[in-house]
């Protein structure tokens, strides 16, 4: 590292980043909730080498090496930080489920460049702005990184070469519960499965649902049922996920706001706590069910 590289930060540090939930029905690449479901990740800078310990979800799978998405991404963040550190020791606590629709990627990207930023002294000047713009260089859709970036309910989008993320009000009453089948899809099985072109009516229907349903979040959970209505993408995945898409229709016919989490093939239903009470009974067998809050703060350092 030369003289004028940053220095380093001595001992651990640890930062914490929610699972989140893209699409909510309607608002296709365009909405994101943060959810309080969370992977923990700890870095620690050593003499030399790369040592990743992975407990939780993913465990058995995720490699090891400069391949791990984290691994990646702390790295795309060092570059722009100008920091190259010579040895990694890495410890990452999986909560949040693997291909299930939950932003475990984006939590990855996220995490990672805010690992990297804590690392280095002086990385405050990567803030968050930055730190969105280049989590999405790296996964491609805003509605994924943004709400893991800024927490609670966002608006997301991009040009070519600008991406916004805007918070939008959403009531403290508000809260989701998931239902998580056992396996899961992939994004570019689900995103191949979508037409090229849709009617103008159904994208003006589309949109009127997308507007209702931040209206709805803010503060009119009683107009949740019709504001998650999708008309865009997931009648078209439901080839993919079957068991999913009929738990929505489900779910929708006792009139609880229920759609598909992201790409899938998580169901997420979101109400007040009165509308959601007992929903966990109806959890498929060989499913897991979670009550989840909103998480308002997205991405943070925490004590490790």
């Amino acid at each position: 590292m030369s003289q004028h590289a940053p220095g380093l930060v001595s001992g651990p540090v640890t930062v914490q980043v929610p699972a989140t939930s893209a699409n909510l029905g309607p608002g296709f690449d365009t909405l994101g909730l943060a959810l309080g479901l969370h992977d923990r990740l700890t870095a620690e800078v050593v003499p030399d080498g790369l040592e990743i310990d992975i407990v939780g979800e993913g465990a058995g799978h995720l490699p090891r090496t400069e391949r791990h998405l984290v691994v990646r991404s702390m790295r795309a963040a060092f570059e722009v930080l100008g920091a190259a550190p010579t040895g990694l020791r890495l410890r990452f606590e999986n909560s949040i489920p693997q291909s299930r629709g939950l932003g475990s990627s984006s939590a990855a990207i996220v995490g990672g460049l805010a690992l990297a930023r804590a690392l280095v002294v002086g990385g405050e000047r990567f803030d968050d702005h930055s730190l969105l713009f280049l989590a999405n260089k790296i996964e491609g859709h805003p509605d994924n990184v943004a709400p893991a970036v800024v927490g609670g309910l966002v608006v997301a989008g991009q040009t070519t070469d600008e991406v916004w993320a805007l918070s939008a009000p959403i009531a403290a009453s508000i809260s989701a519960v998931a239902f998580v089948p056992p396996n899961g899809v992939s994004t570019e099985a689900a995103r191949g499965l979508l037409p090229a072109d849709v009617p103008h009516a159904v994208a003006a229907a589309n949109t009127g649902r997308a507007a209702l349903l931040v209206a709805a979040l803010a503060g009119a959970p009683d107009q949740l049922l019709r504001g998650t209505e999708d008309f865009l993408h997931q009648e078209f995945r439901a080839s993919a996920m079957p068991e999913s898409y009929a738990l929505v229709k489900s779910l929708r016919g006792l009139g609880k706001a229920a759609f598909i989490s992201g790409a899938g093939p998580t169901v997420l239903v979101l109400g007040t706590a009165e509308s959601l009470n007992g929903l966990l009974e109806l959890t498929p067998e060989g499913w897991a069910g979670h009550e989840l809050d909103v998480d308002p703060r997205g991405v943070r350092v925490v004590q490790p």
